[in-house]
């Protein structure tokens, strides 16, 4: 069983680095522009608090270390993708970058860590620290649902790249199977909604990608796919 467990974490390991690694596109177009355009910095910012949180998860957490070493693989990513939006983003979103990566991303982030450390103890702080990843996991959910609500709405899969939703599917999907070999329900959880949500985004292509679309969006396809891809790498665990 110890064998299998490995090879299903290393394979989700694998999936995780390659949706971790999905934005490179996009920030290669920043660079070459040197502007963010309109692209948003929250997803990036709390896709790191998470990477973060769920490093320092595996780290205290025995047998743990197949999620902390894709999550600490995820902070070096989404720390480059913070910092190119504080270095070309306009005025008014590197501002905003700059307080929401200061107050999650350090001040949250360092708070946890304190409180955990110095208030709990044992299963208690593992439990704790547990409840804090899964639920920020379940509350970022609202954004591939919002990109799920565009398709139905437009009946355009344009905004929802099949690719990205397989690979998150799978993404979710292993994961699942691993947390349910470790008996480890804060992975399973967040884990389990995002597999079942990959597969809905899956069934909506199936069903809307040859349909004509009804109505255009306003936001741009770049926007979109950051609603739809961030918040289901959170659950990269």
């Amino acid at each position: 069983m110890e064998g299998l467990t490995f090879f299903i974490g290393i394979i989700g390991n694998i999936i995780s680095v390659l949706v971790f690694l999905s934005p490179v596109p996009t920030f290669w177009r920043i660079l070459r522009r040197k502007t963010t355009e309109d692209f948003s910095s929250v997803p990036y910012v709390c896709t790191l608090l998470n990477s973060s949180l769920w490093t320092y998860y595996g780290l205290i957490k025995p047998g743990e270390y197949l999620v902390a070493t894709v999550n600490g693989f995820g902070i070096i990513v989404e720390l480059i993708y913070v910092l190119l939006f504080l270095i070309y983003a306009p005025t008014r979103m590197r501002n905003k970058t700059a307080i929401l990566f200061g107050g999650l991303d350090i001040g949250f982030l360092a708070a946890a860590v304190l409180v955990t450390q110095l208030a709990l103890k044992g299963d208690i702080r593992i439990d704790a620290l547990g409840v804090i990843c899964a639920g920020l996991n379940i509350i970022m959910y609202g954004s591939p649902l919002t990109a799920m609500k565009t398709v139905i709405t437009t009946k355009s899969v344009e905004f929802m790249p099949f690719w990205l939703s397989f690979f998150l599917f799978l993404n979710g999907g292993v994961w699942s199977f691993y947390a349910i070999l470790v008996h480890d329900y804060f992975l399973l959880v967040p884990n389990g909604i995002g597999f079942l949500l990959g597969a809905v985004q899956l069934l909506l292509y199936a069903i809307y990608r040859n349909a004509k679309p009804t109505t255009k969006t306003n936001s741009s396809s770049g926007s979109l796919e950051e609603q739809q891809r961030e918040p289901l790498i959170v659950s990269v665990d």
